[in-house]
């Protein structure tokens, strides 16, 4: 049997408390999206982001379902979760303790090219979403702890800067695009018509019209595609643009009816199970 030290101990130990979330974003990496939080009983709804979704979890544990692949995570593990995918999370019993970091595909481009001093051509990608990496998970709580902190620029930049290269160095790949087949463009008519009229009530047989496919194809293809329903798709797409809106100073009580729930709070519940965090905190940064 391995020895542990105390400190991994403490980290497999499940958490006590009350859930906490600290959002924020930082201007040292051109306004990212930063959290910290401790979930016991949130359950995040599917879903996905329009950046990638990169961190670890600190302490207790998680089971999320990426890609339809069930996993659980706990402490040494890392999430890089590429935009677009879809993916939800339930706590263990115990709940978890976890730091994410939301860089947008620019930004980490750039990162990378500024580390390696060679233009990066192609779209960085990460081809497993869930991984046991210890010693990199030990280096993303550092560089997170020190932006969370206010650290100078300068130690926390380098931190951050070096912990992402290491990331994609070590686990990134190649986005591989997927032959294009009949079945495949339909749903994907399915969901760019979502896409365009998230604003508006759309029923199962108008969108189905759209693909060309009978009602119930158009549900088992569409999950089959994307791991989610076209229902939860669209409101999944309206929380996007939600956010949107809300980093752009929106009051929440117009957001909910521009983005088509049908008032403040069924916005607010459909926002926190897939942030963690309510319409007015994710604004209020």
């Amino acid at each position: 049997m391995d020895n542990i030290s105390q400190e991994q101990a403490t980290e497999a130990m499940p958490l006590s408390g009350a859930e906490t979330t600290r959002f924020w974003r930082d201007s040292r990496f051109g306004g990212m999206e930063c959290l910290s939080a401790t979930f016991l009983t949130h359950e995040f709804a599917p879903h996905a982001h329009e950046t990638f979704s990169i961190g670890a979890i600190e302490s207790g544990s998680q089971i999320a379902t990426i890609r339809g692949t069930r996993e659980s995570s706990g402490p040494g593990d890392l999430y890089l979760i590429n935009p677009g995918e879809i993916h939800d999370g339930v706590p263990v019993q115990g709940g978890y303790r976890y730091r994410m970091i939301y860089p947008d595909t620019s930004l980490f481009r750039e990162i990378l090219e500024d580390v390696t001093g060679r233009t990066f051509s192609g779209m960085p990608a990460f081809g497993k979403q869930i991984l046991h990496d210890p010693r990199l998970a030990e280096a993303f709580y550092d560089a997170h702890r020190a932006l969370e902190s206010g650290a100078g620029a300068l130690e926390t930049c380098q931190g951050m800067f070096l912990v992402l290269e290491a990331m994609f160095r070590h686990h990134g790949s190649s986005i591989i695009v997927p032959i294009d087949t009949q079945e495949r463009s339909a749903v994907q008519r399915a969901r760019d018509y979502l896409m365009e009229n998230y604003a508006f009530d759309v029923g199962l047989e108008e969108l189905a019209a759209v693909a060309g496919l009978s009602r119930a194809h158009l549900i088992r293809a569409f999950r089959k595609e994307f791991h989610i329903t076209p229902h939860a798709f669209l409101t999944d797409i309206r929380i996007r643009v939600a956010r949107r809106k809300l980093q752009a100073g929106g009051q929440p009580a117009e957001i909910a009816l521009e983005c088509g729930f049908a008032d403040q709070a069924h916005f607010t519940r459909h926002f926190k199970a897939r942030t963690g965090v309510t319409p007015g905190q994710y604004r209020a940064r």
